[in-house]
């Protein structure tokens, strides 16, 4: 039954990896699986994204999608079949989902090779490590991780990945044709005549509140509109049947986004009086802390992260318990999002699934420039610390995370910085946003997130809300995007622009030694 009182699609997905399906027991005092593990949080969100803008709007009812790894062949990454799995299940399901979908990984060569698929073996030797989801027509999803690779590279391994998942769609509609269940009754109400009175009530108060560009005052400004047209339809404040509030409440918030979508196409002028393509004010400091190994201020417009980079040795690596063996890690990259951040009270403790993903994405992002272990054996943490937010503040830490390894004395081979771009399409018309605001990514129709250096991509990104985003405007919002990297780039070099030639005064110091080949023979030589 739907579920009253929410105006959200409540979907859930739980991946969830078996170690006996490797062979394994399990690490720890506890000899069973306990809560999800980074790897079950990253890919269960890894699938909620391409799955969760093809349901039908108004979707009310709870909806579960429970992907459980049985049997691992320790050849290949289980996160495309659990993809392909969650698809045809749904598909199957009887529930309004416009899919199916299928998802693909694409490796990149030595040879410049795009590779479909590789083994977990491949990988270790791949430039690329790109996962893309989509449906028959569109791309819906891209996570990436590259090793300074161009635009075009990016580009041309979201479109040979598109192209290949399309057997996959193929097999999953032929099952539905034998197997799927009865599609269950589901129609939205129509609100077309209560669209129309209600704009009438509020587009011009609307308008004005979405020309404030401060994010406080504009919603407190939206707020009193909506508290308008509430006051309008329910005037003794009651409910009713016919038009309840839930649904009026709806209406008002779907009014809101086709409001700022008009003004952006029909202007090129944005909700803080930006055009499509500049950059907020950014200010940078480095060091910023004084006992700390490495510390940066990073502010973007009222984004803003204080991130910290400390330094250990050996010791200090992260031990990662997984179904292909327990291996460890010496660079670890933690992401924290404070309720305050965005002026509002919450629940603090451990990390969620967004402060997950959003690290992560910053750690794919910065890994690729980091040094090899030879040149610096030191185990490295890096915390991001969010202290406001309006845009993208995963990329604000990787500004902030280049910043403060410099700092530390991390030689890292360049600066990087990441921008989230924005999408508005309406029919053949649209606009590509560089540097979003938090508004402008909720009612537009994709995030997309670029990181890298002034030679190339290390990271890309991409959410679609909508189908048929075509190749030539993710070419556009490539292209936008590398000229507000470099801009980015710009700005941080004010504040420091390569790494400090020593550590400083509180950090660790590790003295590398070599034996010398004649002292090995002695020694193996007596036995």
């Amino acid at each position: 039954q739907p579920k009253a009182g929410v105006d959200f699609l409540p979907l859930t997905v739980n991946y969830t990896e078996k170690y006996y399906a490797a062979g394994r027991i399990p690490g720890g005092y506890f000899k069973r699986e306990r809560g999800p593990t980074e790897k079950d949080t990253l890919t269960s969100r890894l699938i909620d994204r391409p799955i969760r803008p093809l349901f039908a709007d108004g979707w009310r009812c709870d909806t579960q999608v429970i992907i459980t790894v049985l049997s691992h062949d320790m050849e290949n990454d289980p996160d495309i079949v659990a993809m392909v799995a969650a698809s045809a299940a749904l598909t199957l399901s009887g529930a309004p989902f416009m899919g199916p979908i299928g998802g693909a990984r694409v490796g990149f060569s030595a040879d410049s090779e795009y590779v479909l698929n590789p083994t977990l073996d491949e990988m270790k030797e791949s430039k690329l490590d790109l996962v893309v989801a989509g449906t028959q027509d569109a791309v819906l999803m891209v996570e990436s991780e590259a090793a300074e690779l161009t635009e075009e590279i990016m580009l041309g391994a979201v479109m040979f990945g598109h192209r290949h998942i399309q057997p996959v769609i193929d097999a999953i509609i032929s099952l539905a044709e034998k197997a799927a269940k009865e599609p269950r009754d589901f129609a939205m109400p129509d609100t077309a005549a209560l669209e129309k009175e209600m704009l009438g009530i509020v587009e011009a108060d609307l308008r004005k509140a979405y020309s404030i560009p401060r994010k406080a005052e504009r919603q407190d400004a939206v707020a009193v509109v909506k508290k308008k047209a509430m006051a309008h339809f329910f005037p003794d404040g009651t409910d009713n049947p016919e038009r309840p509030m839930q649904m009026v409440a709806g209406v008002f918030k779907d009014l809101e986004a086709k409001i700022v979508r008009w003004n952006i196409l029909d202007t090129s002028k944005r909700i803080d009086g930006r055009d499509l393509v500049t950059v907020r004010p950014i200010v940078c400091e480095a060091p910023f802390l004084p006992r700390t190994h490495g510390s940066a201020l990073f502010t973007r417009g009222e984004t803003q992260a204080i991130v910290v980079a400390t330094l250990g040795t050996g010791e200090d690596e992260q031990f990662i318990d997984a179904l292909q063996g327990t291996y460890k890690e010496a660079f670890m990259l933690h992401y924290n999002f404070p309720p305050f951040s965005v002026g509002e009270t919450g629940r603090t403790g451990a990390p969620g699934r967004r402060e997950i993903g959003h690290g992560k994405l910053a750690w794919r992002a910065i890994r690729p420039i980091l040094p090899s272990k030879d040149e610096f054996p030191y185990t490295i943490r890096v915390v991001s610390e969010i202290t406001e937010s309006n845009g993208s503040s995963s990329m604000a830490t990787v500004c902030g995370t280049s910043l403060a390894l410099m700092d530390a004395g991390v030689p890292l081979k360049r600066a990087i910085a990441g921008i989230a771009m924005g999408l508005i399409k309406e029919e053949e018309r649209f606009a590509v946003l560089s540097d979003i605001l938090g508004d402008e990514d909720h009612l537009g129709d994709m995030d997309f997130k670029v990181a890298g250096t002034e030679v190339g991509v290390t990271s890309l990104q991409m959410d679609i809300k909508i189908a048929g985003i075509t190749e030539e405007i993710m070419k556009v919002a490539l292209n936008q995007a590398k000229g507000g990297r470099l801009h980015i780039l710009g700005e941080m070099a004010k504040a420091l622009d390569t790494a400090r030639a020593e550590l400083g005064e509180h950090a660790p110091r590790i003295e590398s030694f070599k034996i010398p080949t004649d002292k090995i023979r002695e020694v193996i030589g007596t036995g």
